[in-house]
Parts: C-alpha cells; sequence; structure tokens
C-alpha cells in the first residue's frame, strides 16, 4: 500500500529534530511537492500518496537549508514573498515593526515610507499593502536582495508604488517619510548562530561587528533628518539591545519607546521627531 500523505508528513518531522516547527516545515515541504497551499494541504490531501518530489525536499531540509529557500517564498504580514540565496529571510517578530505602524497611524495613513535594508521587500510591501495610498522606497546595498525586491513588488502589483534602489542606508535618500521601517544586522560577530542561518543566509544581512551596534551607530544619526512631521521610524533590535540602541536614538534627539514581540521579547524600538 502507498505511503500516505499524512504518514510522510509524520515521518519527515520526526527526522527535523534539529527544527523549531518540525511539523510545520514538513507540512510546508508537502504543500510545495504537492503545489499547492498548506492549507488545502491540510484540508484534501493527508490520504492521498505522495509525491515523488517530497524526498528530495526532506535530504535538502536535512542539510539544514531554510525551508524559504527550499521552497522560494516566505509569507509575511499579508504577503507572500519570493526569497532565495542572497536574501534575508522574513521573520514573523518583524511583524512587530509593522504593528507598531499600525497603532501610531491608527485613523490615518501614512503617503510615504521608507525601508532601510528592505531585503526581498519585506518591510516596504507589507506597508504598501496595508496602506494601498501609500508610497516608498527600500535601500539596500545587495545586488541579489534588490533582485528579489523588485520581483516581489511586480508581482504583488506595487511596482508604480514601490522604488528599488541600492544604497548604504540612507546615504542617498534625501527627502523625509512619514513611515520609515528598519531591520539592519544586529548579531555581534562571535555570536553563535543556527546552521540553517550561518551557513546559507547572507552574513551581511546579520552580522554588525563585535557588538552588533555598527549598522545602528550609521542609521541612528542619519534618522532624525528622515523622519517627517508626525511620522516615526520603527526599528527591530536583538533581544538584548533595547538600551544600547535607545541610548545612541536619544543622543540625536530622537524619543523612543519599546514594543515586544509576541515571545514576549524585546524587538522593536519606535523613534519619533
Amino acid at each position: 500500500m502507498a505511503e500516505t500523505v499524512r504518514h510522510a508528513i509524520a515521518a519527515a518531522a520526526s527526522r527535523f529534530g534539529f527544527s523549531e516547527t518540525p511539523r510545520l516545515d514538513a507540512e510546508l515541504l508537502m504543500a510545495h511537492a504537492l503545489d499547492t497551499t498548506r492549507e488545502q494541504l491540510l484540508l484534501r490531501y493527508l490520504d492521498d500518496p505522495v509525491s515523488i518530489a517530497f524526498d528530495a525536499l526532506v535530504e535538502r531540509r536535512l542539510a539544514h537549508e531554510p525551508v524559504a529557500y527550499i521552497t522560494g517564498c516566505r509569507d509575511f504580514w499579508t504577503i507572500s514573498l519570493a526569497v532565495g540565496p542572497g536574501a534575508l529571510i522574513p521573520r514573523p517578530d518583524s511583524e512587530t515593526l509593522i504593528e507598531a505602524a499600525v497603532e501610531h497611524f491608527a485613523g490615518r495613513a501614512p503617503a510615504t515610507v521608507l525601508d532601510l535594508g528592505t531585503g526581498p521587500g519585506t518591510l516596504l510591501l507589507a506597508a504598501l499593502a496595508e496602506w494601498p495610498d501609500a508610497a516608498g522606497v527600500g535601500v539596500d546595498q545587495s545586488p541579489a536582495a534588490l533582485d528579489y525586491a523588485r520581483g516581489n513588488a511586480e508581482r504583488l502589483g506595487m511596482s508604480g508604488r514601490a522604488k528599488i534602489i541600492e544604497g548604504d542606508w540612507a546615504d542617498a535618500i534625501g527627502q523625509r517619510f512619514d513611515l520609515i521601517l528598519c531591520n539592519p544586522p544586529y548579531v555581534a560577530t562571535d555570536d553563535a548562530l543556527p546552521a540553517e542561518v550561518r551557513d546559507h543566509e547572507p552574513a551581511s544581512a546579520l552580522l554588525a561587528g563585535p557588538d552588533g551596534l555598527d549598522d545602528y551607530r550609521i542609521i541612528t544619526a542619519q534618522l532624525s533628518a528622515l523622519i517627517a512631521p508626525g511620522g516615526m521610524a520603527a526599528i527591530e533590535i536583538g533581544a538584548s539591545q533595547a538600551e544600547a540602541v535607545t541610548a545612541l536614538l536619544t543622543a540625536h534627539g530622537l524619543h523612543v519607546t519599546l514594543r515586544r514581540d509576541l515571545g514576549g521579547r524585546d524587538r522593536c524600538l519606535v523613534a519619533t521627531p
């Protein structure tokens, strides 16, 4: 009797002990093998025969390749983004920045958005999806990430509202924005990282010097000249960096509040003029 999807998912999940989400990983890989969504997989296909493509996907995951690179996409906020080698994979924790912006602009909408270190367009395109009348700019130094960002903007029908440019943080920016979003590198050079992150995702999007603060020192000096009146900046931080980055922001005359992610960890600093 042929193995069913249900049993193959359970067997694969039992081999993914290194993952924080073994069952989810197996379901996403199976959905990809069957060219369907995870939701449709769970509703319709659990008792079907297994796709011959599934075993190869499992082997790639066992080599610690990120699921998002295997499937080529990652959902974030209300959108789905194409991702791959050279582009930082969107994390659910980064949605804390969008949540902070939604709260700040309650009852109104930002007209302009700037995403510093946009990667595959993650925060910029999520914000433009949230506010359909807004337009924005995404900046990154990585040509590979910029290719993904431009492709994602095109697929999401946002090319007319999203300008994707190569640049070193805000060096090429000469205007103010209502909403600034930024998820910079913040991992200290000697910090340990999981194999799937260390061996696959771009170090340039992760590592930020001996204390993890190198890029914050640049960005915080630029922000006060970028935030429009009534606007805000939402900056992602590592769980232990709130005090240090707050000090950098306040030294440049900004008011700062802290937001925590769903896991209760310090995750986002909101800076206002």
